[in-house]
């Protein structure tokens, strides 16, 4: 885009400018947290979640911020940050607990925020050729951190950290001002303006980002700005540890790193278009190898037996060559920060605002998670050079992914540019996972060769769900363990743990419902199942110390949902692959044998949590005392149990999974099911069926251990789970011939008569009660749920086919061929979007259990409440869909 010599160095100057003052209030709690930490007495996970934090903020809000500045222009978007960061700052000086601090530690990482807004706006003023070098300039505003680290550290020692924020924050709300003042929109919104076009909207700016492409670039992001953000914050805290130095000259040594890697930004984006991005980032990483390999290496003593006895040496990383190094480090990542957005404007020129926006987020996520796991890491191994082993894994894998796509692209292009791969864009090559012919309702088609591949889809995909079960379940029994291992949770809390993985998952599933449509059943899998590793992992070493803080819990409870997800996409996937006929079957099959995830590790962690499975890779064991009795058990093995197969899935999901091509569609197309009243309707209905499944999975040993202290909840607390699952394929066998209405309706009056049952069996006022009868009632309970979920997702295909074909009735073959796609495409959407309202329910009622014992002392209240939206779900199954003439009959 041309414009005025003038108005684009203003643009830029200003932009610039404005980042860099950003930058040094984002970072200022690698500062100001150190005298915050001595107040406060917090530990090194802590002061790593607390100098996090903003970073977690600036980098969640810009996917958003970015797309906001390609809509309404960066000039007023940049202001309205900056003023809100202001703001936050300044009331950071009346936080007295940690709580607080974290709160007002989320308000001053809007700054960070800005970084998305600068490179939509700086990009628009500049042509292609110079988007290079105007970025890495607009880029060396990194160096706020660095200004921050030289000035910060005086001011504090002189005035006290109070100070330090009240002047970051008028500094910035001074910069809001001068920014408005010498700044004009940029010259494609004032185009826009003065045509009277529309911008793009949302959801049309979101798609680019179904490219694996921008997610590739975003892992390199994540090392290069992610890991100098991490280290900038954590590098005083480091020089402080490590080598004992006082907090002033500390972070003089951290400017030292974070001058070079901002100010040499210029000079990648600069080499960058002069000789290309992808030899910038081939030196980057090569560089980055070495140094992360150097820098881990701890301080170790050896001792050689000699010819005339010991010889004894050491290796140390000296403070000189630490220095040296760290500034090669800083140097290399300031080329590699500049090459990622290199590619950005020239790939997506129309689209900067929202890949930049999600390429920025991952990036600054690293900023945010690194410096608490290398405080993680602290705390576990004790060794203070942990941090650089785990950057070095993170290149290592980095590079490794970039050359081996460099290398397909070279011997494997094809001169077909239609046939692109969405794998690796840069591919030409036609894909031969993808399916461009797929016509499971032609008979012969389906014998020919349609069930074969459906066939192998299903079975690596019921896998690759049963472990996102186990994950999505894990807190259900890490919790029950959690008192006896010294960490100090009350009752309330512990059901807090235990029901927020429901929440999160069930609102992920709202996101997950339209994945498989716009990225592809194969990838999407692969991606989602890949991500349980990050709960696991991070569980793993969490549990191994009882001081972690009820936060990092309550963000792992969070990170779990991921598994939740899983199930939106997966039911939406299989439902592609099968004919009419047999979707109730293959459906159930799919939900079945994946909800034994539940009942799996109800069942395999109690078992591994008692043995040290991975020995010294694992981590010591915590002591589990009750009274007088006393056992070593190995927590950690509930999360690193997991991981191991989880990669084993997604491999097997990535090379023999299919993607179908038909059943492409944007958000925008998806999205008609909103307006569909069935939709509606069959969420309720799977709230009732699969929310129960969920929400008893996830409260009954926490139920079991309040109303039955005696009891080991454990023991038992598998085999609901596991009933529910085996009989959810036989609720779908049913369905298929004796139809989903029926089926269900009789199953909501089986429920109504469970809960009675467990009415029955409970003890009152602490006396009297019947395990036996209260386990059996239960069983009673996982059974109809299991036959609901499988009764009630056989249903919806059902409704929404025999729904398009009512409307294209009386039409041409064409018409009735696209009313079944189109039938496919909203079925796919509901079944996955139903899924996420049923999940609520593994949130709302282990919550209402607890509520109720608050309460009224017994669970009582909240099974009376089960009862009535059972009675519900009687009234709407047989007035819509189970009685002579209904509406639609299923």
């Amino acid at each position: 885009m041309q414009a005025g010599k003038g108005p684009q160095t203003r643009a830029l100057v200003m932009s610039t400018v404005a980042f860099t003052v950003c930058f040094a209030v984002w970072t200022v709690f690698s500062i100001i947290g150190v005298q915050i930490k001595q107040e406060l007495g917090l530990n090194d996970t802590q002061f790593g979640l607390l100098v996090g934090t903003p970073i977690l903020t600036g980098s969640l809000i810009r996917l958003v911020l970015g797309i906001w500045t390609d809509q309404y222009g960066g000039r007023l978007v940049n202001v309205v940050v900056m003023l809100s960061a202001a703001v936050a700052t300044w009331l950071l000086t009346y936080a007295t607990t940690y709580e607080t601090f974290l709160l007002a530690a989320l308000g001053v990482g809007i700054a960070g925020g800005s970084f998305a807004v600068g490179v939509a706006y700086v990009s628009k003023w500049f042509e292609s050729a110079k988007q290079g070098t105007a970025l890495g300039i607009f880029g060396a505003g990194n160096v706020g951190a660095a200004v921050t680290k030289f000035v910060a550290p005086f001011v504090m020692v002189a005035y006290g950290w109070q100070t330090v924020a009240q002047v970051w924050a008028t500094a910035i709300a001074v910069m809001a001002v001068l920014f408005w003042l010498f700044t004009d929109d940029d010259p494609s919104l004032r185009e826009r303006r003065a045509t009277g076009a529309k911008p793009l909207s949302f959801l049309q700016q979101m798609e680019p980002l179904r490219h694996l492409q921008v997610w590739r670039f975003s892992l390199y992001y994540f090392f290069v700005f992610g890991a100098f953000v991490a280290l900038s914050l954590w590098l005083p805290r480091y020089l402080t540890g490590a080598y004992g130095m006082d907090i002033k000259h500390a972070g003089m040594i951290a400017a030292t790193y974070s001058i070079p890697a901002s100010l040499f930004r210029i000079f990648g984006g600069w080499l960058s278009d002069r000789y290309g991005a992808r030899r910038v980032m081939y030196w980057t990483f090569g560089v980055s190898v070495i140094c992360t390999l150097l820098l881990a290496y701890p301080p170790a003593s050896f001792t050689i037996r000699g010819i005339h006895g010991p010889v004894e040496f050491s290796m140390e990383t000296g403070i000189g060559l630490f220095i040296v190094l760290i500034f090669v480090l800083g140097f290399f990542m300031s080329l590699g920060k500049a090459a990622v957005f290199k590619h950005i404007p020239v790939y997506y020129p129309n689209h900067v605002g929202a890949v930049g926006g999600v390429v920025g987020m991952i990036g600054g996520l690293g900023g945010f998670l690194l410096p608490i796991t290398f405080g993680m890491l602290n705390d576990l191994t004790g060794v203070w050079q942990s941090c650089f082993m785990l950057l070095f894994v993170i290149v290592g894998v980095s590079t490794v992914w970039m050359h081996f796509a460099i290398l397909r692209m070279e011997h494997r292009a094809l001169p077909q540019l239609d046939a692109l791969s969405q794998d690796l864009p840069e591919l030409v090559q036609p894909s031969p996972l993808t399916l461009t012919e797929w016509e499971p309702e032609d008979k012969a088609f389906w014998e020919a060769k349609g069930r074969r591949i459906a066939t192998r889809n299903l079975w690596i995909s019921i896998p690759n769900l049963l472990l996102a079960f186990a994950v999505w379940m894990v807190w259900s029994v890490v919790v029950v363990n959690l008192p006896n291992l010294g960490f100090k949770y009350t009752a309330n809390q512990l059901f807090w743990l235990a029901a927020l993985p429901a929440l999160s998952g069930a609102t992920l599933r709202i996101f997950y419902s339209f994945m498989v449509p716009i990225f592809g059943g194969r990838r999407w899998t692969t991606l989602s199942t890949i991500s349980l590793l990050v709960p696991c992992v991070w569980i793993g070493f969490a549990v191994q110390n009882p001081d972690t803080p009820y936060l990092v819990m309550l963000i792992l409870a969070l990170l779990c949902g991921f598994g939740g997800g899983n199930f939106s996409s997966s039911m939406a996937n299989i439902s592609f692959f099968f004919p009419k006929a047999q979707k109730g079957t293959a459906l159930g099959l799919n939900a079945g044998l994946g909800n034994l995830g539940v009942s799996a590790v109800q069942f395999v962690v109690p078992l591994v949590i008692t043995a040290s499975v991975f020995g010294s890779l694992g981590g010591e064991p915590l002591t589990w005392a009750k009274g007088d009795a006393t056992r070593q058990m190995w927590l950690q093995n509930a999360g690193f149990v997991w991981v191991p197969f989880i990669i084993v899935a997604a491999l097997a999901a990535w090379f023999g999974m299919n993607d179908i091509a038909s059943a492409k569609a944007s958000f925008a197309e998806q999205a008609v099911v909103f307006k569909r009243k069935h939709n509606w309707l069959m969420c309720w209905l799977y709230l009732g069926t699969f929310g129960s499944f969920i929400g008893f999975s996830a409260g009954f040993p926490l139920l079991t251990k309040t109303q039955f202290p005696d009891v080991n909840p454990t023991q038992y607390a598998f085999l609901g789970p596991l009933v529910g699952a085996l009989v959810r394929p036989l609720g779908g066998w049913l369905s298929d011939r004796l139809g989903g209405a029926r089926v269900t309706f009789w199953n909501f009056i089986a429920m109504i008569a469970a809960v009675f049952g467990v009415l029955a069996v409970l003890p009152h006022g602490g006396q009297g009660g019947s395990f036996v009868g209260f386990l059996a009632m239960f069983m009673v309970l996982f059974v109809t749920t299991g036959i609901g979920n499988g009764s009630t997702f056989r249903m919806i295909p059902v409704i929404f086919l025999t729904e398009r074909q009512r409307a294209a009735a009386g039409q041409d073959a064409a018409a009735q061929e696209q009313a079944v796609k189109d039938a496919n495409k909203e079925a796919a959407a509901v079944l996955g979007f139903s899924a996420a309202i049923g999940a609520y329910g593994g949130f709302f009622i282990p919550k209402s259990f607890g509520s109720s014992i608050e309460l009224f002392g017994g669970p009582e209240g909240a099974l009376y409440g089960f009862v009535v939206f059972y009675l519900t779900c009687i009234a709407l199954t047989w007035w819509y869909y189970a009685r002579r003439n209904a509406e639609m009959p299923c």
